[in-house]
């Protein structure tokens, strides 16, 4: 069974054609800074004959440009895997929100997109990217089963405490108004190749998922037991371009007090905020290197987006009482070391002393970046939510 997997990001699309059961992978790639002046399409073909790979820069200005060059690399007689887009059997998409209606992966029906749709509201930034990948690729893999797994589903498992506000309780019993938690598929990968590194049953562990969109999550005995986002995808740590954790006074402010509307309130929080608004760039790649030159902005941004990670790993060490290792994970928490080193910072009370000189070595893989002797684990564990996908995808249809 030949699974397309389309990641939909924000500002990405991630995607890999693996062969099922074998976990096979076909060919992988990214479409990078969808939206922005230089976009990025990478594309790398496993072949009998060894590696092919294709990298072009070139203006992708939405989700559906992005997935019509990578349909293109696919088929391409160069360096093409498949012939006929036939000969892809299942195509697996990821959506961020499932609301409490959407809990197990499953074929997309009419009725199924439907509802996707009226999430769009909860999840604005994901949810539209995540249909108009299904639209494109119903459009160009017509024959193959379109099936979508949920970012909510791994948070599932949260009880009550955790996922109920305090507010009138026929907002949840009727509305349904609650924390749902987000980029689960990523959590659940890599607490699952975390405990199998650990060789420990059942252990206690904190998943850090940084990307464009971060989140935790704390995780006892393979279960989710609470997370940082909620509703929707804005809440918790600060992200890229969304605010994280705000005073609720503030929205109230900036429509009474200032004239703004609700839809642009919701545009300054969900896409002006966060560290570009505190920058004016949301690539960590980019502010990372104004860090770096003593700009005072990206200074105190770093330090405010790791002071976030470091509140929660106190309290969802509370919440597990006790804690056996954390996790980072996704692009910032694999790749910026600087970003462990603040996140990890002033924490030996809770057992966690960071290696510095195996935090800033370069690798791929999983990887322990603590001290010896350190009570606690700090992991890198490279996610691969798109692999996870096709699990699913394969276990429904299978």
């Amino acid at each position: 069974m030949n699974v397309f997997v389309i990641n939909s990001g924000s500002s990405s699309i991630k995607y890999q054609l693996i062969s099922m059961p074998a976990a096979r992978v076909i060919c992988s790639g990214m479409v990078d800074r969808i939206g922005l002046e230089e976009s990025k399409v990478e594309y790398r073909a496993f072949l009998p004959e060894g590696l092919k790979s294709r990298e072009e820069n070139l203006p992708v200005p939405g989700h559906a440009e992005g997935l019509r060059a990578v349909a293109a690399f696919l088929t391409d007689p160069e360096v093409g895997v498949i012939s006929d887009p036939s000969q892809v059997h299942v195509v697996g998409h990821r959506v961020v929100h499932g609301g409490e209606k959407f809990s197990q992966t499953q074929l997309i029906t009419e009725e199924a997109k439907a509802m996707i749709q009226e999430l769009f509201p909860l999840a604005p930034l994901h949810n539209p990217a995540n249909f108009l990948g299904i639209e494109v690729a119903e459009k160009i893999f017509a024959q193959a089963k379109q099936v979508v797994v949920f970012d909510t589903a791994f948070h599932q498992t949260m009880p009550a405490v955790a996922f109920r506000m305090a507010i009138p309780n026929e907002y949840y019993e009727k509305h349904k108004i609650r924390s749902y938690g987000f980029h689960g598929t990523s959590h659940k990968y890599v607490s699952e190749r975390a405990a199998e590194y650990l060789a420990k049953k059942g252990p206690k562990l904190i998943t850090i998922h940084l990307g464009n969109g971060c989140s935790m999550a704390a995780v006892k005995e393979g279960r989710c037991v609470d997370t940082s986002m909620g509703l929707g995808p804005m809440n918790g740590l600060i992200m890229g371009t969304r605010v994280g954790d705000v005073d609720q006074s503030v929205i109230f402010h900036l429509v009474q007090q200032l004239g703004y509307s609700l839809d642009e309130v919701n545009t300054v929080l969900n896409k002006k905020s966060g560290m570009l608004g505190l920058t004016g760039f949301s690539d960590m790649r980019d502010i990372r290197a104004r860090y770096e030159a003593g700009e005072k902005a990206a200074i105190l941004a770093y330090q405010m987006y790791a002071y976030h990670i470091r509140k929660f790993i106190g309290a969802y060490a509370a919440v597990l009482n006790g804690l056996d290792a954390i996790v980072f994970t996704a692009g910032v928490g694999e790749n910026d070391a600087l970003t462990r080193t603040l996140a990890c910072a002033d924490m030996d009370f809770l057992g966690i002393k960071l290696d510095a000189a195996k935090n800033a070595e370069p690798g791929k893989g999983l990887r322990e970046i603590n001290q010896e002797g350190s009570p606690v684990k700090v992991l890198v564990v490279p996610t691969n939510e798109e692999l996870e996908i096709a699990k699913q995808c394969y276990d429904l249809l299978a």
